[in-house]
């Protein structure tokens, strides 16, 4: 079973991964409602993989008969100014992720939980590749605010076509 102080973050964790589930629709919402069929399809599956997470999360713990407990989450930011905003607050957020993540991993490795620590790897990489994702989108959208084709044209190029990752954790429900 994993280091008590373990689940408590990660079920902590598990509502953190909602939230920015929700913050993803939203933002995917604002970019439907300006026509921008390739950025909100980007957001919503930027969503679907912050649920994931979750469910990831839940499975470990179900796994390791740990107690799962759903926290709520709060509102996202129901509204944005313009296409570059919704990116900021993307890229932020992932950056608060990758803190919450290393810090899951850091209790692990103090409470001498090898196997929630080896569970937390495959999470760290996820990180590097999502804050370095947001970090481009938003340089392209900073370049590009006022020709929106052109941020099309980036997202429809250079996002998508990952495939499934082998070594990631099983997905609780799927």
């Amino acid at each position: 079973m994993p280091a008590p102080r373990f689940v408590d973050l990660l079920n902590a964790q598990i509502g953190n991964e909602l939230s920015a589930h929700n913050q993803y629709l939203s933002v995917a919402v604002h970019y439907d409602a300006l026509t921008m069929p390739q950025m909100a399809a980007l957001f919503y599956g930027q969503a679907l993989e912050e649920r994931d997470h979750a469910m990831m999360m839940v499975q470990y713990l179900l796994d390791t008969d740990a107690d799962v407990v759903i926290p709520g989450v709060e509102a996202p930011v129901p509204t944005f100014e313009g296409v570059v905003a919704p990116v900021e607050l993307a890229l932020a957020q992932e950056k608060k992720v990758t803190e919450q993540i290393n810090q899951l991993l850091r209790v692990a490795r103090e409470e001498g939980d090898f196997a929630s620590e080896q569970f937390m790897q495959w999470f760290i990489k996820e990180q590097v590749e999502e804050v370095a994702t947001m970090s481009d989108l938003l340089a392209v959208v900073n370049r590009n605010a006022h020709d929106i084709d052109d941020i099309e044209d980036y997202v429809a190029r250079e996002q998508g076509g990952e495939g499934t990752d082998a070594t990631a954790p099983r997905i609780a429900g799927a």
